[in-house]
């Protein structure tokens, strides 16, 4: 604690380090009989009034040299520039959505089309059904039509052979009956009495 104390008695105060160097902070009051320190002038005027006279003299060189109306020109030409490039873009941005609207409408113009194919093709296929449906009854019909016809015919020769060989049958049964049945002497009555059959009657 005595070392703290002895060493910042040694450290010299800066205000004594100032009037140790002959010099006063700027800004700061006068004490201990020595006199405030002033800003530097010049034709009566300090810093700040030649800041301001510097700033003055600059806005006039701009004025004079039309800076701030070339500056607005930049300024003028960018903006028509970027107004150009805004009607290009809403041209653009118009012919896209042309051509958006002509897309759609020959999208749906193929998705009518493609509709109306669809239904046309249903339709035949539907018409193509039904021919080959009725084509196909039509062929049955015929052919069943044929058949029948074929098994009649068939009957018929059937019948007619078997009446055919019922008749051979039957007449050379008889003849067999005759032969055996009757003589010389039978055949000649019935000849006789044939003959007199086949006289004109008075």
């Amino acid at each position: 604690m005595a070392e703290a104390a002895h060493n910042s008695s040694e450290v010299p105060h800066l205000d004594q380090a100032i009037h140790a160097e002959g010099m006063e902070p700027v800004g700061t009051v006068a004490h201990e009989g020595v006199e405030p320190h002033t800003d530097p002038r010049a034709v009566g005027m300090d810093a700040t009034a030649w800041v301001s006279l510097a700033m003055a003299v600059f806005i006039i060189i701009l004025l004079v040299k039309k800076v701030p109306a070339l500056i607005g020109g930049a300024l003028d030409g960018k903006i028509a520039q970027i107004r150009a490039q805004l009607d290009e873009a809403s041209k653009l941005r118009a012919e896209a959505e042309k051509l958006k609207a002509e897309y759609e409408a020959k999208m749906a113009a193929a998705a009518g089309e493609a509709e109306a194919m669809r239904q046309h093709a249903e339709h035949e296929a539907e018409t193509l059904i039904a021919d080959a449906q009725a084509n196909a009854e039509a062929l049955v019909a015929r052919r069943q039509k044929m058949a029948e016809d074929k098994i009649g015919a068939a009957e018929r020769a059937a019948i007619a052979d078997i009446r055919a060989k019922a008749v051979n049958a039957a007449t050379s049964a008889a003849a067999s009956l005759i032969a055996n049945g009757h003589d010389a002497t039978a055949d000649k009555a019935l000849v006789d009495s044939a003959i007199k059959g086949l006289a004109p009657t008075a």
